[in-house]
């Protein structure tokens, strides 16, 4: 590591230099860290962890990793020692008397990782709405690609919400998602990798329903800093602080690895039409927090209502039956007033199709052809009639194809979606 003297004279204070820019300046407080941790012979996820040994691994582990990315030496591992085999995965070191595993290996192939590194998980607190007093807390352990895997599904299936509404004099209705999942991915994905294993830190999450925030420990390694993080949209660094998880998590298709992240995450949040992210640190890049905004028409709370007989509701036109649908989500109750069911069907049969309560029952049941639906309404099976009867469901995303790929499949059918059920469910027929 490069010093020179700050001051002069025999017993002359000496500093360490980085270069930022086209500027000389002194390392100190993270840079100064992160300094030291670049100049160390070995990386810390390279390292020997002298508190462990080989039995701290996981052989279902090691072996789920390498049938996942069809690894040669699968087939081998039932044979071979242990030993051997996390030698030849390079997660161990040493000589045979005293073999050790390398941090790498025990944050990927060890129950338990926050054992040798405290507090490596992630936490996540998720906020109902905007009042901070209603949330839940949850954290996402184990190994790394567990922790990852399981808090993108948690995040996917509980979070992310499709809203879909109607726009007048267009055919087609307006989707979008509160937060697109290939941001999210991304951005947690990235959290993962560059992160510092050494520090007592988790990745934490803040989901609120305007915003998902990501915050991990340390910041960027240098010469990435707020100035570029604001104003570059590609970002490639030319060191990285962990290569070796890296190299795993791009194994297991959780990261390219390749400076594709950002970009990654500004396309999908302008393919979803939501505002830009927000890479955020500090001069001593002591944490690196993202940002992404919620769609500007997504709902502002992830509370979402049921009706019941005792719930005065008036629904006067399609807009009203929509909104209601996509707000109330999969709360809506069974207990439907008569009232309510009356205002959806006049409004399904005059803005709709006088069809629609009977092609939505009739694909609750099951998968149809067109022909079959068409047929069940006692219609033939001709363009008018679909445009008529089956398109409008369709533009609503009550309906959805069994193949939406290829529209056009001979063999294609449809099906109903959530949406549709929840109809049924004020239409009264879930159960009928």
């Amino acid at each position: 590591m490069y010093t020179a003297p700050t001051t002069l004279g025999e017993k002359a204070q000496r500093q360490p230099y980085i270069r930022v820019g086209s500027e000389s300046i002194i390392a100190k407080n993270e840079n100064l860290r992160q300094l030291m941790e670049l100049t160390a012979r070995i990386p810390f996820d390279d390292r020997v962890n002298n508190q462990a040994t080989i039995n701290d691994f996981d052989l279902a582990l090691i072996q789920a990793y390498l049938h996942e990315v069809k690894s040669d030496l699968y087939a081998e591992s039932t044979g071979m020692r242990l030993p051997d085999l996390v030698k030849a995965m390079h997660i161990a070191k040493g000589p045979e008397e005293d073999l050790r595993p390398v941090n790498v290996g025990l944050l990927f192939f060890s129950q338990s990782p926050d054992i040798f590194f405290h507090r490596t998980w992630i936490e996540m607190v998720w906020h109902k709405d905007g009042s901070g007093q209603q949330f839940e807390e949850h954290y996402f352990k184990g190994c790394l690609q567990n922790q990852l895997r399981n808090a993108l599904n948690f995040i996917q299936t509980n979070i992310i919400a499709e809203k879909v509404i109607k726009q007048k004099d267009k055919a087609e209705a307006l989707r979008f998602y509160n937060f697109p999942y290939g941001a999210i991915e991304e951005a947690l994905s990235n959290a993962v990798y560059h992160k510092s294993y050494e520090q007592g830190a988790p990745i934490e999450i803040q989901v609120w329903p305007d915003k998902f925030e990501i915050l991990s420990f340390p910041g960027p390694v240098p010469p990435v800093d707020a100035k570029v993080l604001k104003t570059k949209r590609r970002i490639v660094a030319r060191e990285y602080r962990n290569r070796r998880i890296g190299d795993f998590l791009k194994e297991l298709q959780l990261t390219e690895g390749r400076g594709t992240g950002f970009p990654a995450i500004y396309d999908a949040l302008e393919k979803n039409g939501s505002p830009k992210p927000i890479f955020e640190t500090e001069e001593d890049r002591t944490y690196f927090l993202t940002v992404i905004p919620a769609h500007p028409l997504a709902n502002r709370t992830f509370i979402k209502p049921s009706i019941s007989a005792d719930i005065k509701l008036t629904l006067n036109s399609i807009d009203d039956l929509v909104g209601f649908i996509n707000q109330a989500g999969d709360q809506v109750s069974d207990q439907v007033s008569d009232q309510v069911s009356d205002q959806v069907k006049e409004i399904l049969n005059k803005e709709v199709t006088p069809l629609a309560e009977s092609i939505l029952f009739f694909l609750y049941k099951a998968e149809r052809s067109r022909d079959a639906i068409l047929a069940n309404g006692g219609l033939k099976n001709h363009t008018d009639n679909k445009r008529r009867h089956i398109d409008p469901l369709l533009h609503l995303g009550w309906i959805t194809y069994t193949n939406p790929d290829n529209p056009r499949n001979p063999n294609q059918k449809y099906k109903i979606a959530p949406s549709g059920e929840r109809i049924l469910w004020l239409l009264g027929r879930k159960n009928g």
